[in-house]
Parts: structure tokens; sequence; C-alpha cells
């Protein structure tokens, strides 16, 4: 049984969005579109005049087993400004606008809760202007449109803007598959305090330190050095 969802979300241009939810493992397919207007089958060049209330979407399809509509809406409000109104950097115009257009009344609750959050920290000196509305239709844009990244990087605005964009999102979401091995650079690992429960809670954590740094084995964990062999 097909039990993968769809979110849908506006975060400015939908090149932009595209490029960067295709990278994560869990989401099937990234197709760019017009949500939020009233206009039937609208086109790209209706949609840009502002007259048709849509915004430039993308509807994600994603296994939820792989990936979380929570995990989506936080990369969704990382990696765009929440706080311009129907703005985005130089992409100026209502159909750049944020937006969320929600499924359900618990996809409504986990973008507000999000909201909320970010208000008491990122964003506790600004206003959050993105949209939470009920999903209603998306209209799949023209095919010129879909992969847009990968198949014109050598364009301006794919260079200047939109690079940028998904390299500083590969830097801060790092994807882990099974059987692969995180090392931490000693200085980041902290203790913590002892187990007094029932419950066990067997960890191994690799770290390393720099050439030259003492090495604290601690007073709880087994720590153990181990030396690298110099070329």
């Amino acid at each position: 049984m097909n039990g993968n969802k769809q979110a849908y979300f506006a975060g400015g241009c939908f090149w932009c969005t595209e490029a960067i939810y295709k990278k994560l493992h869990g989401v099937i397919n990234v197709t760019p579109g017009y949500s939020g207007g009233s206009l039937t089958n609208p086109t790209y060049k209706e949609v840009c005049t502002g007259n048709t209330g849509h915004a430039e979407s993308i509807k994600i399809d994603y296994d939820p087993e792989l990936i979380s509509f929570e995990l989506l809406v936080e990369i969704f409000f990382s990696t765009h400004d929440p706080t311009t109104l129907n703005r985005q950097g130089n992409d100026v115009g209502s159909h750049y606008r944020s937006a969320i257009f929600f499924n359900d009344l618990n996809e409504k609750n986990i973008a507000q809760a999000h909201v909320k959050k970010l208000l008491n920290g990122t964003y506790k000196s600004a206003k959050i202007v993105t949209e939470l509305k009920e999903f209603e239709i998306f209209y799949e844009a023209e095919d010129y449109h879909k992969n847009y990244f990968e198949l014109n990087k050598v364009q301006p605005y794919c260079h200047i803007v939109i690079l940028p964009k998904v390299e500083k999102f590969k830097k801060t979401y790092v994807e882990f598959n099974k059987g692969d091995l995180l090392v931490l650079n000693g200085n980041c690992i902290h203790g913590s305090s002892a187990n007094h429960s029932n419950n066990s809670r067997p960890l191994l954590s690799v770290s390393y330190i720099s050439k030259g740094e003492k090495f604290i084995s601690g007073n709880n964990a087994r720590r153990m050095f181990i030396k690298l062999m110099e070329k």
C-alpha cells in the first residue's frame, strides 16, 4: 500500500524551493506549480502579473516513514525569509509570498507550533508573515520550470541566487544512511549525568582531538584514546 503524502509550500521562487527539497532523503518528487489563487489553470505569465492570487508553490511527494512533515516545515522556514511580505530577496510580488497550504488540522498545528517557536527564538524581534491556509488545489507549472536548477546551472539566476541557498542548506542539513559514522571534534562532546534508571543507554561515540590537545578520559564514560597512524 502506498502511504506517501503530499506537502504544499510557497517560499519565493519555486526554482529555489524545488532545488532544495529534491536533495532530501524521503522526498520522492517535487513539482513546481501554483496555489492559493482564484484563476483556474493559470499560466506562469498570468501568475507573474499578481492578479490571479496564486503563489509560486511546490508539491512535495514524500514518504512519512523516512521524513516527517515536521522536518519539512523546519527546512521550509530555514531556507527562506518568512518575515518579508510578498518578497524574497530581489523577487518581489504577491506570487513570491511565504505560505504553507496545510492538508489537515495536524499539519496546521505543526506549522503554528513552529512559528511560535521561531517567534520565541530566531525571530523574537520580528514578525513572521507566512500565510497558513487550508489547501484547495495545486496547478502544475509548465514543463520548462521542472528541475530548473539542475538543467540550467549556467544561468545567472541559478548561479547567483539558487546555488548559494543549496550550498547553505547542504552545510546545515547533513543526511546519514544506516551504517554511516559521524566523527565530531572532541570540543563538541559534552558529558551527561549518571544513569540512575533501570534502562541502559549504550552509545558508541567517536570524536577527534587536534594534535597536541590533551585527552580527558572523563569520570563516567569509558573513554579510550586511539592514536591515528600518521602518513
